[in-house]
């Protein structure tokens, strides 16, 4: 681990923020020197360890190849970025309860392995929409990736490419989507947040469909803005001038984003002005709007419980992705594996169900394909290894993952993903 003098004043300031955050819960944090050596119960260190670290101090790895876990780029990326582009990455919302919990709630299933099984070629396929995928490890739609690596979401759809994994493209993108389907060798999954303007929208909409994507999947669980603590509180610990690429207000936000070329945001063909991203007022009838504009499959990202699931089958919806957004839009406190059950009750098999928030390892992966999931998300998780290394961090990252699913269904005696089902956990 480097010598706390070796810190820059504002880093040292940003480092001992972060020993006493809940960041520490949420999304793991290498520990400075006072803090990784003889802390007594209820410390940093033991929270730490709670929520899937290791006992030994962390020291920067030099290439991907090092990296033990995914979270050797944990700690690269909290040393790369500056304070500002961290806290973006890892922040939560109020206290930050949801997530930790999306972490303490997977750490509360257990595994109920099996023996004597053949599990010598462990089958980890599985397939959405009639294209099969090696694995159901999909990459998160996550904005503003420059802030973490000079390419972006195109070095995160080249190592997509080489490890054959569903990519999912955010609305706000730094990188435009034609690009990124070419880097991927295919098109993505468009993500797509329902803004105040439906003509907006539709733009956005048809942009995506005229690239190739094959599906969209609707945010529906950020209908306005959400109070993320840690973005401010990281923001004051930046010391960079930063007016030049954060121009003030939406339309400065929305200039910077690809999709939003050619698009004149404050005064849409003389409608109502486009005051946000989030909609407060999106209802079903957006999404009867949406299915109706397009032929791409059509998800709803964010849903969590049986009534919403079952409105969505009742509306034509293709998919579903559990979601609480990572921890960063309502503070529930309720983690997405644990409303995860409900909405597969109700789905029943009819439409595919994806989750995503909380997932760091491969046991993380098997607990939700276990409770339902038919694939899940990883959002913080590869943005570590984009912010480490790039495109090379990102695929060391799916590598690392696909490894420990693959492990994960040697040790339970699960030779497919068909053979991962409830009797396969136990909920503590």
């Amino acid at each position: 681990m480097r010598d706390q003098n070796d810190l820059t004043p504002n880093r040292r300031r940003f480092l001992r923020y972060l020993a006493g955050s809940p960041l520490l819960l949420g999304a793991g944090c290498w520990e400075p020197r006072a803090s990784a050596q003889g802390q007594k119960p209820g410390t940093a260190r033991e929270s730490a360890e709670l929520f899937g670290y290791n006992r030994f101090p962390r020291t920067p790895i030099g290439s991907p190849e090092e990296a033990a876990d995914i979270f050797d780029f944990r700690v690269l990326a909290e040393r790369n970025l500056p304070p500002a582009h961290y806290g973006y990455m890892a922040t939560g919302v109020d206290g930050e309860g949801t997530l930790a919990e999306n972490r303490r709630a997977l750490d509360n299933v257990g595994i109920r392995a099996r023996r004597l099984v053949d599990v010598s070629d462990p089958d980890m396929s599985v397939e959405l929409f009639g294209r099969r995928w090696t694995s159901p490890i999909c990459i998160a739609p996550c904005g503003s990736q420059k802030a973490f690596h000079p390419e972006g979401e195109v070095a995160v759809a080249r190592a997509a490419r080489t490890m054959d994994h569903l990519q999912l493209l955010s609305t706000v993108t730094t990188s435009p989507v034609e690009e990124v389907n070419e880097a991927r060798g295919e098109p993505v999954w468009y993500q797509l947040y329902p803004t105040t303007n439906f003509e907006v929208t539709k733009r956005l909409v048809a942009r995506a469909e005229a690239a190739g994507c094959p599906a969209v999947a609707l945010t529906v669980d950020l209908p306005t803005g959400s109070n993320r603590i840690s973005t401010p509180l990281t923001a004051r610990l930046d010391d960079r001038e930063c007016e030049v690429c954060h121009v003030p207000g939406l339309a400065g936000y929305v200039s910077r984003k690809s999709m939003f070329d050619g698009i004149e945001v404050a005064n849409i063909t003389g409608r109502s002005r486009f005051a946000g991203l989030n909609n407060p007022g999106l209802t079903w009838d957006v999404v009867k709007r949406l299915k109706d504009m397009t032929s791409m499959k059509v998800l709803l990202k964010g849903i969590v419980t049986a009534e919403d699931a079952e409105l969505c089958v009742e509306h034509g919806v293709d998919g579903i992705v559990v979601s609480n957004h990572g921890g960063r839009a309502e503070e529930s406190g309720i983690a997405t594996i644990d409303s995860l059950p409900e909405v597969v009750s109700v789905i029943d098999g009819r439409i595919p169900i994806i989750m995503d928030s909380g997932i760091r390892r491969g046991v993380d992966i098997f607990k939700a394909l276990a409770l339902g999931a038919d694939a899940v998300l990883i959002g913080r998780a590869y943005l570590w290894g984009l912010a480490a290394f790039g495109e090379a961090g990102v695929e060391m990252v799916l590598r690392i993952l696909r490894d420990e699913l693959r492990v994960a269904m040697q040790l339970a005696g699960t030779p497919s993903l068909a053979d991962i089902g409830p009797s396969s956990v136990l909920r503590r």
